[in-house]
């Protein structure tokens, strides 16, 4: 129940669906002959997905959640004897797990993910896929069951208890994963990926891009407020 309110909530507060609502508000008001209101939410409708499409927005609000665990160049991981993939945008995440499998030629691989719409688990589809770019399918674990990074964390628990373990996930997802598995009282190792912020950029642009960003580190601000919400109730 609270895993399909929290899908239902956070699909009304996506950029796309909140701005598709106040324009469709706008077409109402000017069915209804109420050409004022219809301007009014029309404007603000434009404006908002002049404002999300905008790479400056999209970028002041990603920077804080992929700059948290940015430099880990220096810390030591030799001794670490498992990788954790967690679910979801595997071509992105991937390159990181292939090249900690390199490095750690006897770390284990853990993948995790549900099936969610799709028939096979994300968990199963991963560690196929990484069988298939040469990486010893004994050396992977899958936990198919987790539905959510929280169900994640408790899974992981059962399997490692305190063991340290290297977290790969993108680098957005990246604070929300670590509170949410350092709650549980576990010792992850951030190894975060696929980062969307540029350095060095200046130049300020509009795309779709930038409303998929939004989308992203909407998905991530709520869902920390969502946990937050979730320690407190628990307590």
């Amino acid at each position: 129940m609270a895993f399909s309110l929290k899908k239902f909530i956070s699909f009304f507060l996506e950029p796309f669906t909140f701005g598709f609502l106040i324009l469709l508000l706008a077409f109402i008001f000017l069915f209804f002959n109420s050409y004022k209101k219809a301007k009014i939410f029309l404007f603000i409708g434009l404006a908002y997905f002049f404002l999300v499409s905008s790479s400056i927005f999209s970028n002041l609000l990603m920077s804080p959640l992929e700059n948290k665990y940015k430099n880990q160049e220096n810390i030591d991981i030799s001794k670490v004897e498992y990788v954790l993939l967690l679910g979801g945008d595997f071509e992105r995440r991937a390159y990181e797990v292939i090249k900690l499998s390199k490095e750690l030629k006897d770390a284990k691989i853990i993948t995790s993910g549900y099936e969610g719409i799709d028939i096979i688990p994300e968990a199963i589809e991963a560690r196929d896929r990484l069988i298939s770019y040469g990486i010893d399918e004994n050396r992977i674990i899958i936990q198919e069951k987790p539905k959510d990074t929280i169900e994640e964390a408790i899974s992981i628990k059962k399997l490692l208890k305190d063991k340290p373990f290297i977290l790969v996930t993108s680098a957005s997802h990246m604070p929300r994963a670590m509170e949410i598995f350092k709650q549980q009282g576990l010792n992850p190792i951030a190894m975060p990926t696929a980062f969307t912020v540029k350095e060095k950029s200046s130049n300020s642009y509009l795309s779709i891009g930038n409303i998929k960003k939004v989308s992203m580190a909407t998905h991530e601000y709520l869902g920390l407020v969502w946990f937050k919400i979730k320690t407190i109730l628990n307590k």
